[in-house]
């Protein structure tokens, strides 16, 4: 059996599958994102604000749907303003402009290679049987 935990949201007890909702809440969500969604391809010059206002949900909400990638703004979408949490260019869906996303990629990266570590030297891998060359 899986691991039980309690939905972050509404308390009740579920069988966790890597996101901390239960089924029931997931499917609410499902519900406000499809609404979300049809509201704004239909009102594609209407802010956070009206969505909000009139879909009667947290303007919070619509907010995550846009940092999570699910939903993306289309260029008629001019009133709707999402900022790149790095720079605070507007963004279109995500967390972060193209440029800062990059950025933040490559200091990654560098973050990984550690200086002042000695590079392993091939000698020093690990072969299993099969890598061997045969005689």
């Amino acid at each position: 059996m899986g691991d039980l935990r309690n939905c972050r949201r509404c308390g009740k007890l579920f069988v966790y599958t890597g996101i901390p909702l239960c089924r029931q809440c997931i499917d609410e969500d499902e519900e406000i994102f499809e609404r979300v969604k049809e509201y704004i391809e239909s009102h594609p010059k209407c802010t956070t604000m009206e969505v909000a206002e009139a879909l009667d949900i947290p303007m919070e909400k619509i907010l995550q749907f846009l940092r999570e990638g699910k939903l993306e703004l289309s260029k008629e979408n001019t009133n709707m303003l999402l900022g790149c949490e790095r720079c605070g260019r507007p963004i279109p869906t995500g967390r972060y402009c193209s440029e800062c996303a990059s950025f933040i990629e490559k200091e990654f990266m560098k973050g990984l290679k550690r200086p002042g570590l000695p590079q392993r030297r091939e000698k020093e891998r690990m072969y299993t049987a099969h890598r061997r060359k045969k005689d």
